[in-house]
């Protein structure tokens, strides 16, 4: 009887030591694997899926960017345009006094002036007068042609960066469809909102760097320099909590240095993200989008959804339904 109450024991024993080892595993374990180890295959999208977005993407803000600058260029000429009918008035009154004065005095004006002079040092005198007159007004009216081209010249380049704000706007409407075209056909890509509360505009940083590679702070990979520029400022922004950049998959970003993965916790990529750390993720992805002009964002990725810079917010889950292939547990940010 002894030997059975202490064989009981033992077992209730051995069972609560069995279960409170499991408690402490299931406790210790990660509540998620870490993005691209669950067999997506890239960012939680299909490859052909991920390889037109990113083109797509990329063709939209490269024709952003060049209707930006052509803009810019055609204020800068519509100044120099003003600036040149400005300084035109008085040369062509110049001009004006030079043909008047031509008129009245006749095409031997000059030539009486000199034989009319009563010595050898008056004719000198007027011969050298003439002379200043001659070149002053020969200055005259080349400053006035010369403005006259270079006006002509400013109006041409007008029209020509009105043509290409045209061809940019074109450009911009077919990457539009391309991306929204590739989110369809793959059951995705509706419409789908979201907040921009919490994500200010920075300028406090503009991109200068070049196209080369550089060592990822968060890898033993490399990213591009672009890319090290985001995540610079988004931590400097305040945006700290756990980030890893490069990684080998089977396509996207990640392997080509554009992309990095920022967890919403604070350590590392954890379960569906709530409360404070769901906060920190979508104030998170809107700096990103507020921001994504400086930055070059291609496409930013958070909770389902995918904004891309053509089409604001569209639906995303081709997941495995994992926080991590589901983007629940930390923003994915891809830039050119």
């Amino acid at each position: 009887m002894r030997q059975k109450t202490v064989r009981r024991r033992l077992a209730a024993f051995l069972a609560l030591l069995m279960a409170t080892a499991g408690l402490a595993m299931a406790i210790a374990a990660p509540a998620s694997a870490e993005p691209g180890d669950t067999g997506d295959d890239g960012e939680g999208g299909s490859k052909t899926l991920i390889e037109q977005l990113e083109a797509a993407s990329k063709g939209f803000v490269d024709a952003q960017e060049a209707l930006a600058k052509s803009k810019k260029r055609q204020v800068e000429l519509t100044a120099k345009v003003k600036e040149l009918d400005t300084r035109m008035a008085p040369q062509q009154a110049a001009v004006d006094l030079i043909i008047q004065q031509a008129y009245r005095t006749g095409r031997l004006g000059p030539m009486g002036a000199l034989l009319t002079a009563g010595s050898p040092g008056g004719f000198l005198d007027r011969a050298e007068t003439l002379e200043t007159v001659a070149v002053k007004q020969q200055a005259a009216i080349r400053d006035l042609r010369q403005t006259r081209d270079q006006q002509e010249q400013a109006k041409l380049a007008i029209e020509a960066t009105i043509r290409d704000q045209q061809k940019q706007v074109n450009v911009m409407a077919k990457r539009k469809a391309q991306a929204e075209g590739a989110l369809k056909a793959a059951n995705a890509g509706d419409d789908d909102p979201q907040s921009t509360d919490g994500g200010s505009s920075d300028t406090s940083g503009t991109f200068t760097g070049g196209s080369g590679m550089v060592n990822d702070p968060t890898s033993g990979g490399r990213i591009t320099q672009r890319m090290l520029f985001a995540y610079n400022q988004a931590r400097a922004a305040g945006f700290t909590h756990y980030i890893h950049c490069f990684r080998e998959q089977n396509s996207g970003e990640h392997p080509k240095g554009r992309a990095c993965d920022f967890a919403a916790d604070k350590d590392g990529f954890g379960g569906v993200a709530t409360g404070s750390s769901k906060t920190y993720g979508t104030n998170l992805a809107n700096y990103f989008i507020n921001n994504s002009s400086r930055l070059g964002v291609l496409y930013v990725i958070w909770f389902k959804r995918i904004w891309l810079p053509s089409s604001g917010w569209k639906s995303y889950s081709g997941g495995n339904g994992d926080p991590s292939s589901d983007h629940t547990n930390h923003v994915h940010l891809s830039v050119k």
